[in-house]
């Protein structure tokens, strides 16, 4: 496979301890488009609350830095060390970290300094990797470890903090020293066995929640975070939304939805009109769902397309659910649900934007880039790529 054809999803979620407002892990990840590099950066700050969080943010912040201008691996550590401030019960400063240098089609780097091992999975195997130690003169009691693997399409990488790896400790019975990595290994192996394509998100999601359950009542007796990297064949999704500039481009834009290779989404009912005329697909509502609709009108059906919805109401709805980060589970419009789920579970979004004025929606007194539809648009792109990762092309038609 191509190295453009490799899409990494980095995902990380996170439980914090009981009785904290913040968690006292830390996350950041970064593409380098330009240089072909994903970066990634778990830290795990000492003790938890407001101290640990502050902690495991200089300590990720400073990584991500450190690692994107190929500084020194010993001398980001001992950086990190120095600087981080001294907690004034334990009178130290500690952080555990993970960072992970991602070079698709080359060669890849992780450095660990006291966060459980991480695991590099290929077809459900445990890969083995080799570990080079470091010590540095200034902190002897911290020891750094470099490993350089070869990552390819379908491996998953994962690492996470102790809260995971200590989850039942002291429990009577089989977790009486912990999970260990061994136990979330053993989980992570047999989840994606039933699941060979499970995402990122939601493994990663999954990891948590089975450490948490380890623990004596269903507690977080420490924060919880695990860090899931996948690298797969991208998984595409294209959005038509308005209709074109010129009606003899309409049997264009419709073969932009004959000859995509992914999910389809139509917004719009002239959009949806424009290609089930060209396309000789009809339009099917299933008007059972009005009643579930929810406050905007059900999604509709088509053959070779995956939702038809409304326009500017439902873009707008799913723009904000998006930046809110809405749980799906709280009540949400049945055509939000379906479009945001689409959302998450695709890489790389092509959103085609047809740039004709629709009357009803564009006031003449504003400029023409100021139309309701391509900000709309514009807003979801940018939501989808900063707080979400993904791939976005913006057009317009």
């Amino acid at each position: 496979m191509a190295e453009n054809d490799v899409f990494v999803e980095m995902e990380c979620f996170q439980l914090c301890h009981d009785g904290e407002e913040v968690c006292g892990d830390d996350f950041l990840f970064e593409r380098l488009e330009g240089e072909n590099r994903h970066l990634a950066v778990l830290s795990d700050g000492l003790g938890s609350g407001i101290k640990a969080n502050l902690l495991a943010c200089m300590t990720t912040t400073m990584a991500l830095e450190f690692i994107r201008s190929d500084m020194d691996v010993m001398l980001s550590a001992e950086t990190i060390m120095d600087t981080l401030p001294v907690c004034e019960v334990r009178k130290i400063s500690y952080a555990t970290f993970t960072v992970f240098d991602l070079q698709i089609g080359g060669k890849s780097r992780i450095i660990e300094m006291d966060n459980p091992p991480f695991i590099h999975l290929r077809n459900g195997k445990d890969l083995k990797v080799s570990r080079q130690a470091m010590t540095s003169e200034r902190w002897p009691d911290r020891r750094v470890q470099l490993s350089e693997i070869y990552a390819v399409a379908g491996d998953r990488l994962i690492v996470f903090s102790d809260g995971v790896a200590q989850a039942g400790l002291g429990q009577p019975g089989k977790y009486k020293f912990g999970w260990r990595r061994e136990g979330a290994l053993e989980f992570i192996q047999e989840t994606i066995a039933a699941d060979p394509a499970i995402s990122a998100r939601d493994l990663s999601q999954k990891v948590v929640y089975a450490a948490r359950s380890r623990n004596k009542d269903n507690r977080c007796i420490d924060d919880i975070s695990c860090m899931v990297i996948y690298l797969r064949k991208p998984r595409k999704l294209l959005l038509l939304t308005g209709p074109p500039f010129r009606a003899e481009s309409d049997a264009a834009y419709a073969d932009l939805v004959r000859n995509f290779d992914g999910k389809v989404i139509l917004s719009g009912g002239t959009t949806a009109n424009i290609v089930s005329r060209e396309l000789q697909r009809p339009i099917d509502v299933d008007m059972k769902l009005v009643m579930k609709a929810g406050s905007l009108p059900p999604p509709a059906r088509m053959q070779g397309v995956d939702l038809v919805t409304e326009g500017i109401l439902t873009l707008t709805d799913v723009t904000q659910r998006l930046e809110a980060d809405t749980p799906l589970d709280t009540p949400v419009p049945l055509v939000s649900k379906e479009m945001i789920e689409l959302f998450r579970q695709s890489d790389e979004i092509e959103l085609v934007v047809g740039t004709k004025v629709n009357e009803a929606h564009q006031d003449p007194s504003l400029p023409v880039d100021l139309e309701i539809r391509r900000n709309i648009v514009r807003r979801l792109k940018n939501v989808l790529e900063t707080k979400y990762r993904k791939r976005v092309l913006m057009r317009f038609f």
